[in-house]
């Protein structure tokens, strides 16, 4: 397998893999060009498929962490008929010898204990041998590869340890890393108010809010009556679900 590398000079005519059509990715392609900027790495498989590899350097990651020195997984992504050919195998081993190149400590990647959509499979993390660094109050872990013995672990920032907010009611915050955050937030917005109550949208648009936001997951994050609910993205009915016996 061939794979691509993204950058600012050709993103405008790839596709970007994350199962959404070029004009409805609009978004998260301006996001990831003034991530360029910051050190991020897109690959993907010269294929069409959801095969591809996202990272950057922690200090510039759109995280809550405190790893400086780690280069963070943004996504490591394979499905569909291109599973089980050993690509993931290929997009990591590329992320670990840019890291090396750069003198980096290790990797670093959000998982948790069990699968979980939208979050690495912990299983292949395990595999090719990651830890588990941190854990927050709701499950969500952060899981590192160091390169050497000795690296210290990267870690939470309070913040995303001990995910909690003031404001009652629906309070979902996002940003453009994900599309499909993008793309969804909007329909959600409108379901709530159909049925009569408030969902209140909070846009993530800096390096600094996200890694200062009250969550480890800063594409996605519902927060119900202040409690953490979940990192992962939910349509109409979805939400419509949660919110039922609220009401």
């Amino acid at each position: 397998m061939a794979y691509i590398r993204i950058t600012e000079e050709n993103i405008d005519r790839e596709h970007i893999c994350c199962a959404m059509s070029n004009k409805k990715s609009d978004q998260k392609k301006e996001w990831l060009k003034v991530r360029f900027r910051d050190g991020l790495v897109f690959y993907r498989s010269e294929e069409r498929g959801k095969c591809f590899i996202e990272y950057m350097p922690a200090e510039t990651a759109w995280h809550p962490l405190i790893a400086d020195g780690y280069m963070h997984i943004n996504c490591l992504w394979v499905s569909g008929k291109l599973k089980g050919h050993g690509y993931s195998n290929d997009l990591l081993n590329y992320c670990i010898a840019d890291a090396k190149a750069q003198g980096r400590k290790g990797l670093c990647i959000l998982s948790s204990a069990k699968k979980k959509g939208f979050l690495a499979d912990p299983r292949h993390l395990r595999h090719k041998g990651f830890l588990v660094a941190d854990e927050s109050d709701v499950g969500i872990q952060l899981w590192y590869l160091p390169f050497y013995d000795g690296a210290e672990p990267p870690r939470f920032k309070d913040c995303a340890k001990h995910p909690h907010i003031a404001d009652a009611g629906l309070v979902l915050y996002y940003s453009d890393q994900c599309p499909f955050s993008y793309y969804w937030v909007p329909r959600l917005v409108s379901a709530a108010e159909e049925q009569g109550f408030t969902l209140k949208a909070i846009k993530i648009d800096t390096r600094e809010a996200a890694q200062n936001a009250p969550t480890p997951v800063t594409n996605f994050t519902l927060f119900i009556d202040g409690e953490f609910k979940t990192h992962q993205i939910l349509n109409e009915g979805q939400l419509l679900a949660l919110v039922s016996p609220r009401q």
